[in-house]
């Protein structure tokens, strides 16, 4: 921690990198941010909302089905976007970490707080969807930073842990990418939890995105604050997570230099 407070210049630099990296010669820019979860959306829900008519409950989102899936895959994309790029990133900082005393821990955060910025803009234009759509607008909307914050806490954890094993196991990555496939399905993002069935129930309840998801949706669609059992739930996975995978990678990055 006294890492990240003291670096906190290096990584704002290595954010602002990041971001301006990943839209060089791009003629729209930081619109792809935008466009990207718009056409994931309406992939979605042409394929779930109008093909297969799922609809949410009439008192959830008012039946609205592309506001419903809108609040879930928000939280998902930035979290599976932390987790697979920060996993091969101490192989993309290689030159840096071997040739210089640089902080390695930071990467995965500098990637997480660049997916961030695109979040927000995506979450901005959800709220004036849920504004001109729903009509509603609520000061638990205050909170969305904490459910960002916590699910910050989470990748970062895991990115810590897959990063230092990437080092040593170049497979990572490719295990990491089939597990989030799973992990996508396996939240309720397209579906309401009350219809997943009753054996799958379980999977659900240990999956901690089910409680972030909970939270965005409850805030942003349903205008309730969200449940102290789900906030104290995914405080302490995330809290753990984030302790368990910092101790993880202070010991692996011991050898970075000799294997990298």
């Amino acid at each position: 921690m006294r890492n990240l407070v003291g670096r906190r210049a290096l990584i704002f630099q290595l954010v602002k990198r990041d971001f301006q990296q990943r839209y060089v010669g791009s003629a729209a820019g930081w619109i792809w941010g935008i466009i990207h979860p718009l056409v994931l959306l309406a992939s979605y829900w042409f394929i779930f909302g109008y093909i297969l008519k799922i609809a949410p409950n009439k008192d959830l989102a008012q039946g609205n089905y592309a506001l419903f899936l809108f609040a879930g895959m928000l939280p998902w994309m930035l979290f599976s976007e932390t987790l697979s790029r920060s996993t091969s990133s101490m192989l993309d900082q290689a030159n840096l970490i071997t040739k210089t005393v640089f902080p390695a821990e930071i990467v995965p955060i500098s990637i997480f707080l660049s997916a961030m910025v695109s979040h927000i803009l995506a979450v901005m234009l959800l709220f004036a969807a849920v504004a001109s759509i729903l009509h509603q607008m609520t000061f638990w909307l205050l909170l969305l930073p904490l459910f960002s914050a916590l699910l910050g806490l989470l990748a970062i954890g895991l990115s810590w842990i897959s990063s230092s094993l990437q080092v040593y196991l170049r497979d990572t990555i490719q295990v990491v990418t089939v597990i989030l496939i799973f992990w996508q399905w396996t939240t309720p993002i397209f579906i309401d939890e009350s219809r997943f069935p009753q054996k799958a129930h379980l999977v659900v309840v240990l999956n901690p995105i089910t409680y972030v998801v909970r939270c965005y949706r409850n805030v942003l669609l349903y205008s309730v604050p969200p449940a102290l059992h789900d906030l104290a739930i995914l405080f302490g996975v995330s809290a753990c997570v984030f302790v368990l995978g910092g101790l993880f990678f202070r010991y692996m990055k011991r050898g970075f230099a000799d294997v990298l």
